[in-house]
Order: structure tokens, then sequence, then C-alpha cells
């Protein structure tokens, strides 16, 4: 990888949409003249994340989190300047200049990257092959079979690239060589066994690629469908790699992410076969966790796109266990949730197992566990009724309790609202909070006070730790002295800065800086936005974030940042500029008029000092005129 030119970067800023870069990661919607989102940074209910298009900003009211979006970009995707820029320029189409005729700028941080493009590409290679054998191989017979017993549709082969990989554990390594790999990048690309040095980890199985958001295949599960020896796992995973963290990633995330931008919803289950059965069904908001766990990073990437998840888990006790822990992940991480109901989850409801299944009743406790058994027994209508028929995640929680525990006595009624109080404790609402504690209070035959009190009790420890650990953290890092407050010298450097790098083709600071030196300003921040601005004009420099970078100070940055996300500076800037400069020149005449009134005293007290007297009176005269002239154009 070689240092990117600057120019190439200018570009970029210049041509990119910020909104429609930021709303791959964030729903933004527009208010005013500004568009607004939830903080993927923080847990919030309210937007307070905000995208200044003309500035190619974003700024968070609610943690502060602010900078350029190609900053934006590189937090969101984990990626280094050079990946971010690289990734954008393909996305509108600029083409990458580099500088010192590529030379490479890096040597550590070019094998990273290149090692990255040599896997997205052997995946991309493999999932082809897989996808290839799958339909032209005659071994892929036993696959084929499972796949059309479990009534999944040609065109869902197509959409998700099913494919298969042989039988014989030989021919891939030897497969990858003739094609130009290495041997000792073959052994670390996460496709061969650790053990066995070019035996692959998948063989004989139905091969699901696992895509990331921008549809990279980065790894492989595959699942078992003939007969095996005792032992052999019916499904086998990749291994995580420079381009896969398996606790980040999301199975179906890039067809998904369409439907749940434009719903607020995603359906979350347990498996590959699950998600393919949900989008045959026409729910296509629909994707996986790849592993037993729904975790914290899962839940905080869907956050980006969606309000509220739709848990679609097994119903065996495994698949209860792992909806209650998926609640608390979605509630903790911000997320509203609620849980599809095809089985009641308490089995009070459960039916004679003698008469006929009724594929329309949720509560029939014969009926299939999950999606892709639903999908085979009854077709995808009824799949689709069935999952769009779903249960507040606190009903399903109090529905799980009783089933947990006997609430006929007071232990386990105790047990079973202590059950509840994580719930309890990750909502951030008071009002909901009430509202679920009446609910439980009614379910479970006692008192609203109890429940709070019990609750309270339980807090008591969490909270007490919970502020000791923030006053040792505040320790450690120190807080801000106090906050910059502005004054009418930052206000008005702010609205050049703002204007002339908003991208309208306007610039101010050409004839500011004509009518305004910097030894004109008393204000330490306004000073150094005026370097900033300085600098910019001398060296050519366009975009915000370029002026950013040129203020050493944080705080100020922070500031910057948080101001410009406003529209106060953009409503009739040249009156804006006009006034301020007359407020400036007011303020630096009557910082002269201070000067030579306590040098006509010093006269008065000292004749012989050499001052001349008619000349400060002359001047006080001529800046008194300045003054008076200055207060007429006011009025």
């Amino acid at each position: 990888m070689a240092l990117i030119s600057k120019t190439t970067i200018d570009e970029i800023n210049t041509r990119m949409d910020a909104v429609a870069t930021v709303n791959d990661y964030v729903r933004m919607e527009k208010k005013g003249g500004r568009w607004w989102g939830l903080c993927p940074f923080h847990n919030e209910k309210t937007p307070s994340f905000t995208v200044n298009p003309d500035l190619k900003s974003y700024y968070c009211f609610g943690c502060h989190k602010g900078g350029s979006v190609l900053n934006f970009v590189m937090d969101m995707d984990k990626l280094t300047f050079p990946e971010a820029v690289e990734q954008l320029a393909k996305r509108i189409g600029v083409e990458i200049q580099y500088e010192n005729s590529g030379a490479a700028f890096d040597t550590e941080k070019n094998e990273i990257a290149e090692k990255k493009d040599t896997l997205f590409e052997l995946y991309r290679r493999m999932a082809g092959t897989f996808h290839h054998l799958l339909l032209n191989n005659s071994e892929s017979i036993t696959v084929k079979h499972y796949i059309k017993d479990r009534g999944l549709t040609e065109q869902m082969i197509e959409k998700f690239n099913l494919g298969y990989a042989p039988a014989d554990r030989r021919w891939m390594h030897k497969f990858l060589l003739q094609k130009g790999y290495s041997a000792d990048f073959l052994a670390g690309c996460g496709l061969f066994s650790a053990r066995h040095p070019g035996m692959p980890l998948f063989s004989n199985r139905l091969m699901f690629p696992i895509k990331d958001r921008q549809g990279r295949v980065v790894a492989f599960g595959g699942r078992i469908t003939g007969n095996a020896d005792p032992g052999t796992p019916k499904y086998i995973n990749s291994p995580e790699l420079e381009t896969y963290k398996k606790g980040e990633s999301l199975y179906a995330i890039d067809l998904a992410l369409p439907e749940i931008r434009k719903t607020g919803i995603v359906h979350l289950a347990e498996g590959y076969m699950d998600v393919i059965a949900l989008h045959q069904a026409g729910i296509t908001n629909s994707v996986a966790s790849l592993g037993t766990a729904f975790t914290d990073e899962q839940a905080r990437l869907l956050k980006r796109w969606a309000e509220k998840a739709v848990l679609v888990f097994d119903t065996d006790e495994a698949g209860l266990n792992a909806a209650v822990k998926g609640i608390m992940t979605c509630r903790k991480n911000g997320l509203a949730c609620a849980v599809s109901a095809y089985k009641d989850p308490s089995g009070d409801n459960a039916k004679d197992p003698s008469g006929p299944k009724d594929p329309s009743d949720p509560s029939d406790s014969r009926n299939p566990k999950d999606p892709a058994d639903i999908l085979k027994a009854y077709g995808p209508d009824i799949l689709q009724k069935r999952i769009k028929s779903y249960i507040n995640d606190f009903d399903f929680l109090i529905s799980r309790a009783k089933s947990l525990f006997d609430t006929r006595d007071s232990g386990g009624k105790s047990r079973a609202v202590a059950f509840l109080f994580p719930y309890l404790q990750a909502l951030e609402s008071d009002v909901t909070r009430d509202a679920c504690i009446e609910t439980a209070a009614v379910s479970f035959g006692t008192t609203a006070t109890a429940i709070i009190n019990d609750l309270k009790h339980n807090n008591t420890g969490i909270q007490r730790n919970s502020h000791n650990q923030e006053e040792n953290q505040e320790r450690k890092t120190g807080k801000i002295n106090a906050p910059i407050s502005m004054n009418d010298e930052l206000f008005l450097l702010l609205t050049v800065a703002v204007n002339d790098f908003s991208g309208s083709g306007v610039h101010f600071y050409t004839e500011f800086r004509k009518k305004l030196a910097i030894k004109e300003i008393e204000d330490p921040y306004a000073k150094e936005i005026f370097i900033a601005l300085e600098e910019c004009f001398i060296y050519n420099e366009t975009g915000f974030d370029n002026f950013l970078s040129r203020i050493s100070s944080a705080e100020l940055k922070k500031f910057c940042l948080e101001k410009s996300a406003s529209e106060e500076f953009t409503i009739n800037p040249q009156q804006i500029i006009a006034d301020g400069l007359k407020k400036a020149e007011k303020k630096n005449l009557e910082k002269q008029l201070d000067e030579i009134v306590l040098r006509l005293k010093a006269i008065k007290f000292n004749p012989g000092s050499g001052e001349d007297m008619e000349k400060l009176l002359a001047d006080k005269i001529h800046i008194d005129n300045k003054l008076l002239k200055l207060k007429e154009e006011y009025q």
C-alpha cells in the first residue's frame, strides 16, 4: 500500500455524499436543515446524532463524539485511514493517486492489507467453486436431496450461494496450489486443519458462505447431510481471521440490511437454514448470530439500523434459554425486543399429542420447533403467519418465569420476581419499568411496592460499585477544567470556518484576513481558530476535516464540531461576519481609547514624561469619531 495523495483525499471529501455514507451504518432522518439518527456510539432512544452534509462531519450531542465522515467510517468498520479512503474511493468511483511514485509508506500495514485482500479474493473464489460443485458435481446428490427435502427453492440456493465441499480431502489443497497460492498462505487461511496441514476443514458438506455487510465472503459454515461417523459434528464453522470475527458478524446481514433499514425491525434466528427459510417466506429482514450466543457486539451492530429485534429461536429448552439471554443482550444495548410466539414458552397450552397438529395455532406444542421445520411441514405462507405473531419480551419472561418456578409458594414467587430484575435494571425508561412492575405484580399475585423494594435492595450494591468505578476512572483520566464558552470572537471565527469549508464555493476568509489581524483577537481559542484558518489559506487546503486537523486543542476541536452541527452559522453569514467585524473593531478602538486615557492621566501626574499630549488628544478625538460612526451604523 502506498501513500495516498492529498488530491485523492480532497476529491473523495468533495464528491462523497456524507448522509448516504453514514446511512449505511445509522438510519438517518431529515429534521429541519439537519439529518438525525440514533448514535451508534452509545445507547439512546431520542436521536442526538447528527450529520452535516456540507462539512462532511458528524456530531453526537449525547456522548459528544464527532469528527469527519472519514473518521466515522474508520471507527465503524475498524479500518485504518488508508483502508477507509480506499473503501470510500471504490464506493464513489474515485481513482486513487499515490505520492512518491507509489512508494510504500508502511511495510507492516501494507502486508496486512494485502493479506486481507488476498483472503477476500480466496473466499470469493471458493464460494463460487463450492456453488458450481453443488450444481454440477454428481457427488453432491445427497446434499441436493437434503436441500430439496428442506423445501428450499432454486431461487434461495442462488440467493444464498449455497455450495458443496467434496468428500475428497485432498482436492482443495492441490486445487489452490495450482491457482498460485503458497503453502504458507494456505496454512493460515482458515480453510485447512491446524493439526493436519493440507486437510480441509470442510468435506462432503453443504456449504453456507458467510458475508460481511459489504457482501464480501469472509467465512463458511458447513453442514453434514448424509451418514457420518459417530461424533462427527453436524456443523463446522470457519475459525476467526483478520477478516472475520464471529462475535461481530451476522449471517445474511448483506441480504437483510435493505429491509431492516426500511422497517426498523430485524428477525434474529439461530441458524443458517432458519434464516434461509425466513427469507423464502418473504421475511427478508432476517439474520442469524454465528454461534450459540447473541453477542453485545452483534446487538450494537443491529442497533445502527433497527429499533426492534424479534427473536426467532427454537422452542426447545436450549432455545428458550437462548431467548432469555437474547432479550437481555438487546435491552442492554438499546434494542427493543419481542419473541416469536409460535409456541407458548410455559407449555401451559400444550394439547393432547394424539390429535392432528394445528399449524395455525402457535400454542400447539406438537408443532415444528423452528422456522426451517415449519417451512418444510407447512410451507412459506404458514411460516410467515407464525413469525409475524410475536409477543412482548417482558410477557415472554413472565411466562418463562412461571415455567421455571412454582409461584404458588412465597419462595418460588420471590425467585420468579428476581428472575426479572436484570431486565428491569436494563430498561432506560422509568415509565416502561413501572408498567412492567405492575404487570409482574398482577402476574405473580404480589404488590408493585414489594417488587420495587426488592429491586431497590438488589440495586444498592450495584449502584454503589458503579459509582466507585466512575470516581476511580475520573481520578485516572482527569476532567476537563472548564468548558469553552461562546463569545463574540469565537462566534465570528466559527462563522467564517463553517461557511468556508461547507463546499458551497463561498470563501469569506480571503477578505476577512485583510480586515482583522490576529493581534486584535483576545480569546486564545479564537486565536487558535484564526491560525488554523490562516494555515488552510496558505496551503490551499479545503474540507472541514483539514481545518480541524490544524487545531491542536482536543476540547476546541470538539467545541467546533458541536457548534457546527447547528444551523446558526449559515443563516445570513455575510451579515453575521459584517456585524462581527464591527464588534471586533469597536472592541479594539475602545481598548486603544482606554490606553490613551491612561497615558493622558500619566502626563498629568508626570508632565516631564516626554509624551506628546496634543498628539494623544488628537488620537483620542479620532477614535471617538470612529466609535460614534460605528454607533450610528448600528442604529
